[in-house]
Order: structure tokens, then C-alpha cells, then sequence
């Protein structure tokens, strides 16, 4: 048996968007650049994918700027931003819980110049406003706050953020990364006031190295890849027609039956915690997105019960995909001061619509059975 409660990480890909990429490959394999028939029939895929996504978020088609994933969209909106603004200042400010690819991005700017501070957390990993408001500064020109935390599932106030920030200057820029949010929540960026929104493919069972990036109307950005100019020059370089046909269906299916699948998946997230957490010292450090459960399994190292799952089929991670596989203390249980004990045992399980309550509660079962299997262990 296997079960898969990683979704957070990456998601299996729909069979329709897989056939239909398949078909993109072999057989509408133009250019979209190209200027004969083949090349035409390529570009439409583009042209499909990108109404899908504006009807989806509400915003208007030239807004939307395809990508390779949610790394790169932080990073064009981020450094392109900081670029573009850097004459009207120089302050950029972010969070201590934000993905590698924003906290990466931020700490390179830095070197180039650049003044970041990061906002604190509050124990529910909730960004504290009252700190965000006295960071901004008159040099401040980007804001960069995710909406929900990778790790823990916090969601953040997006649109009360954005108020505090416009009303102390209406020009500075303000940044989401919203990988984890779309397809959880029902998004529009205009009516959350947000300038840059980015979005990743394979979280929402669509391909990898797909993704976009929102840029409101007339925000202007550096592009920071050059070439022959397409996308109207923000994003050179010959289009990943198969990737990007393949996230504007995903979008589509994702948000088929929404409410119904949302429902199911914080089913499944909310009797897995109240089962695992009725065992001896277990832990939920659990914001409310439906879909993310990170569990503290006191007295356990992370790595040793994720390999103990996994050797009964039972995938899940110790923290952000992107930064498990190197030793290292989440800097977001860390930011929510959370219990020294918490730090090195934390689990993130992740569910998505094709997951199943008897998945749950084998997971529960083999879960208790290695539990008291590793503390007897330990205690010798």
C-alpha cells in the first residue's frame, strides 16, 4: 500500500493535462513564435491557457507573465521590482517565514545594495502587523509577504497587509507568493491589493516547471531574462507551450467542483490531527489552510519517523520540499518560537483531492504503532 500526504511538496499530475501535453509533444510541437500554420496552433494553446488563468484570477490577460515555476516568479518579481524601483528607494522588507526562493532572493539583494528587514511572527505564525507598520520607511519600494506558509499552512491577512502598506504609500510595491494558495482559496490579487502574485503548476497537479506570475497594470518591472523578446519582453525565450497548456488546465480542473474538494481535503487534514494528536506528546502547529498539517512528535527526530513511514509506503516531509534533503532548523517553527523539543521533530503531512479518510486512518494506525516502537528504542 502506498499512500502520499506530500502534496505540499508536488502533486500527481492530472491525466488530462498529462494526455493533453503528450498531444502538445507529438503531434502541435511548432513554435509559438513561428509564423506558418504550425507555430499559429501552438501560440493559441498560449493564448488559452492565459484566458483560463485571467478568468481564474479575475485580472486581465496582458497582466499574466508565464514562468518556469514559483522560484522564478519570486525571483522576477522580486528582483525586477527592486531594480526598477531602486532610484525612488532602497528598503525592501519581507518575513522570517517565507520560502527559500524569497529569503534567497532578499539576501542576493541585499549584497547588491539593498536594506531588508523581516517582520516577525506571532506562535500561529501570523505576520505581526503592528511590526510591519513601524519597518516601513519613506525609502521602502517592495513588500514581500506569502499568503500561505509552506510549512505550517498559516494563512496570512493579504488584504489587510495590503491596506497597512498602501496607506503609508500608495507606491510601494507589495509581493505575494501565492504557490500554496491558489487552488485552495477562491483569488483575486486586484481586490486583495496585490501588485505581484505568483503561482507554480505542480502544486496544483499540474507539470513542473510550470508557473506564472501576476503583474498588476501598470506596475513596471525588470525583465532578468533577455532574448528575442517574447511575452512582450518580460520573459524571453521560446515558450514552454507543453508546460504552460498543461497549468492553464490544471487551473481549470482545480477549481471544478472547488468548495466540494476543499471540504474533502480539510476533512481528511482535520481528523488526522485530532487522531494523532490524542497520542502521548504529539503536537499540531497547524494554521488554517486546508490542506497542510505540521505535527510535532515529541522525544523522535523528524528524519528517523519520516523513514520509519515511509518503510511502511507512507510518504510525507520534515519541513519545505525544497530545503529537507540538508540538515538544517526551520526557520519557521523557529520564527514562532515553538519549543526547542519542536524544532527537530516536526513532520509536515499534506493532503490533496484524491487522498481518502482509509488512507487517514492506516496512517493514524501505523503512525501510533511506530510511535511507541521509537520510544521504546530512544528511551534505551
Amino acid at each position: 500500500m502506498e499512500i502520499y500526504f506530500d502534496n505540499a511538496a508536488t502533486t500527481s499530475v492530472y491525466g488530462e493535462v498529462k494526455e493533453l501535453m503528450v498531444k502538445l509533444m507529438e503531434e502541435e510541437y511548432g513554435n509559438p513564435s513561428s509564423l506558418h500554420m504550425k507555430g499559429i496552433a501552438a501560440e493559441n494553446y498560449i493564448k488559452e491557457a492565459r484566458a483560463e488563468l485571467a478568468k481564474l484570477l479575475k485580472c486581465q490577460e496582458k497582466e499574466i507573465v508565464f514562468t518556469s515555476g514559483g522560484t522564478e516568479s519570486n525571483n522576477m518579481a522580486l528582483i525586477g521590482a527592486a531594480m526598477a524601483k531602486r532610484r525612488a528607494g532602497k528598503h525592501i522588507i519581507t518575513t522570517k517565514v517565507e520560502h527559500a526562493s524569497v529569503l534567497s532572493t532578499v539576501e542576493f539583494l541585499g549584497k547588491e545594495g539593498f536594506d531588508i528587514s523581516y517582520v516577525g511572527v506571532d506562535k500561529s505564525g501570523k505576520v505581526d502587523r503592528e511590526e510591519l507598520k513601524a519597518l516601513l520607511r519613506e525609502d521602502t519600494i517592495l513588500v514581500s509577504v506569502m499568503y500561505v506558509n509552506n510549512e505550517t499552512g498559516a494563512v496570512q491577512h493579504i488584504d489587510e497587509i495590503s491596506k497597512l502598506i498602501k496607506e503609508y504609500n500608495k507606491d510601494i510595491l507589495f509581493h505575494v507568493d501565492g504557490v500554496q494558495a491558489f487552488g485552495k482559496y477562491k483569488i483575486s490579487p486586484k481586490q486583495l491589493g496585490v501588485d505581484l502574485f505568483s503561482i507554480s503548476g505542480h502544486k496544483i497537479h499540474g507539470p513542473k516547471g510550470s508557473g506564472m506570475l501576476y503583474i498588476r497594470d501598470g506596475v513596471l518591472i525588470r525583465p532578468i531574462i533577455y532574448g528575442g523578446g517574447q511575452q512582450k519582453g518580460m520573459r524571453s525565450g521560446t515558450e514552454n507551450v507543453p508546460a504552460i497548456a498543461g497549468l492553464g488546465l490544471a487551473a481549470r480542473l482545480v477549481y471544478q467542483s472547488f468548495d466540494e474538494k476543499i471540504r474533502h481535503v480539510r476533512e481528511l487534514k482535520e481528523s488526522f490531527i485530532d487522531k494523532v494528536t490524542k497520542l502521548e506528546n504529539v503536537f499540531s502547529n497547524s494554521g488554517e489552510a486546508p490542506h497542510i498539517a505540521s505535527i510535532s512528535i515529541v522525544g523522535i527526530r523528524a528524519e528517523v519517523f519520516l523513514h520509519a513511514l515511509e518503510e511502511k509506503g507512507i510518504y510525507v516531509s520534515a519541513g519545505s520540499a525544497c530545503s529537507s534533503n540538508k540538515p538544517h532548523v526551520s526557520n519557521v517553527l523557529s520564527a514562532m518560537e515553538l519549543p526547542k523539543e519542536y524544532l527537530e521533530s516536526t513532520l509536515r503531512f499534506s493532503f490533496s483531492e484524491f487522498n481518502t479518510m482509509e488512507e487517514v486512518d492506516y496512517t493514524v494506525k501505523i503512525f501510533e504503532e511506530l510511535l511507541g516502537t521509537l520510544r521504546r528504542y530512544v528511551r534505551k
